[in-house]
Formats: C-alpha cells, sequence, structure tokens
C-alpha cells in the first residue's frame, strides 16, 4: 500500500516518537495518577512536565526531554546490575518449584547524601507448583492480587524499618528455606511480613518456626560510620545493620528455565506486572 498523499517523513517520526515517548513517561511516573493536569507544585510534577513531549517541541527539546528521563533520571538503568563470575551456576536451586521475590527499598528522598540507597528483597518457594504447571500463570495472577491488598495501601507500598533484630521463619515444606531471614527493628514487624507473605501464598504461618537473633552490637545510627584506608584510599565502613525505613516496591516471579522474571505488582510503574494496581 503506497503512502498517503503529503506524507511527511519528519512530522510522521516526530508525532510516533512523542506518543510512544509519552507512553513511557506516564509509566514512569505512575504515582501521580491516571489523571495528572501539568503542574509545577511539586518536585514529581515538575519532572514529569520536564519530561513530557508536545506538538511545540524542537528536536533540540525532544533531545533533552529524552535524555531528562533516560539518562539524569535513569529510567534506561532501571533494573540493570552489573555481574561479575561465571553464570552458570544461575539455575535457581530448588529445580521446578518458582520463587516469588518481595523488593524494599529506601525512599529517595530520605537517603542522605553520604549513604547509599538502603534496600531489601525476600523471597518464597511455590511448594505445591511447577515451572510446568498448566495452571501457573493463573496462579500467579492470583497471588498478584493478594500481594496487592497485602502489601500495597493506597498505591503505595508499605514500610518496613530495618534494623539490628534478624528473624528468620523456616518451613521448608511450605517454601521458607533455612537462611531466610528479616533485619528489622523489632521482633513484631518481621513477623507481620512473614504473615502477609504466608496470606499471599495461601499456607499457614506458624509461630513456632521463628527464631529471633537479636546481637549485643548496636546498629549503625547517623549519616556515617567511619572511614578506613584501603589501598591508599579513604573509604566509608560498611553500616552495621542501619535502622531505615524501606518500602515495598514490587514483587516478583523467577520460574526455573524461563530466562526473564515475570513481574507480578509494580508500584514503580517501570516494569509491566500481570496485574496493575
Amino acid at each position: 500500500m503506497a503512502l498517503p498523499e503529503g506524507y511527511n517523513p519528519k512530522e510522521f517520526l516526530q508525532d510516533v516518537f512523542k506518543k510512544s515517548a509519552n507512553k513511557e513517561v506516564a509509566r514512569f511516573f505512575g504515582d501521580l495518577g491516571d489523571n495528572w493536569e501539568p503542574s509545577l507544585n511539586d518536585g514529581r510534577s515538575q519532572l514529569r512536565v520536564a519530561c513530557t513531549h508536545t506538538e511545540e517541541d524542537t528536536t533540540e527539546m525532544t533531545n533533552l526531554r529524552h535524555n531528562l528521563l533516560y539518562d539524569v533520571l535513569g529510567y534506561s538503568k532501571n533494573g540493570l546490575t552489573l555481574f561479575y563470575g561465571s553464570k552458570e551456576n544461575q539455575e535457581p536451586p530448588v529445580i521446578g518449584h518458582p520463587k516469588i521475590v518481595f523488593y524494599f527499598s529506601q525512599d529517595a528522598q530520605s537517603v542522605p547524601n553520604e549513604t547509599s540507597r538502603a534496600d531489601a528483597e525476600y523471597s518464597v518457594r511455590l511448594m505445591k507448583f511447577e515451572n510446568t504447571s498448566a495452571n501457573l500463570r493463573t496462579k500467579l495472577i492470583e497471588i498478584a492480587n493478594e500481594i496487592k491488598v497485602q502489601f500495597v495501601d493506597a498505591k503505595k507500598g508499605i514500610i518496613l524499618t530495618k534494623g539490628n533484630v534478624a528473624v528468620s521463619y523456616k518451613d521448608t515444606e511450605n517454601g521458607f528455606s533455612n537462611g531466610r531471614r528479616i533485619l528489622t527493628n523489632s521482633e513484631a514487624d518481621a513477623i507481620d511480613i512473614y504473615k502477609r507473605i504466608c496470606n499471599v501464598i495461601d499456607v499457614p504461618y506458624n509461630e513456632q518456626n521463628i527464631t529471633v537473633h537479636n546481637p549485643k552490637k548496636p546498629s549503625t545510627i547517623g549519616l556515617s560510620s567511619g572511614t578506613q584506608v584501603i589501598m591508599g584510599k579513604t573509604r566509608k565502613k560498611r553500616a552495621y545493620r542501619r535502622v531505615v525505613n524501606v518500602r515495598f516496591r514490587y514483587a516478583y516471579a523467577l520460574i526455573p528455565g524461563e530466562p526473564n522474571p515475570v513481574f507480578l505488582i509494580d508500584t514503580t510503574y517501570r516494569y509491566k506486572p500481570l496485574v496493575n494496581l
């Protein structure tokens, strides 16, 4: 089929780019709501205005908006990690059983300049399902909906306060293997998270499976834990179980034999989950 009369390749390209790019902008700023109107009242709204492409944009402005989102704000780098070493042994250790991972991280505005952004991951195996189960996708959608109930409130993830106390929960029959632990500021907070995970995968919670480790060494408090000299360069010492709030961001499934994670719920609007907020 021939191109229509009066077809302008530059105008067509700009229009397609603008529409496609603004979909990604809307996804990145999804926390501002579906009915967002241009506003300069707060930082996030200002950034969205700056990133949103318009009909009046010159090529220079288009490039600047694109670079702001992808390079300065880091949209292009999201989810990427540096990997060192052999990839031969990266297959999940429990063959066949999918793993559900819950990711938490510190709110950006609460991160002091001297420290890195705190985060945490907790996981559980679906022992009643195999990677080849015919109804696995249906089950994952069901799990995603329950995660939305248990870990999301008003489209924002719940908050856990990390700290000095290590609380582990061992129930290998139901997917909680030995070594799983939550670092928290109180035993009750960790137990609350374990109960929520149990509700998500529909298994009973058992208080007898809890073990609490409360070391005498105190958490690192303040902006710095001191410095040390390594090979002639001054480096910051690693903080010891610092007290900091982390917020639930997203959950994904790792399925043996499936090369990519399957996102279930995402409060950051950077991925394409099975269930939307």
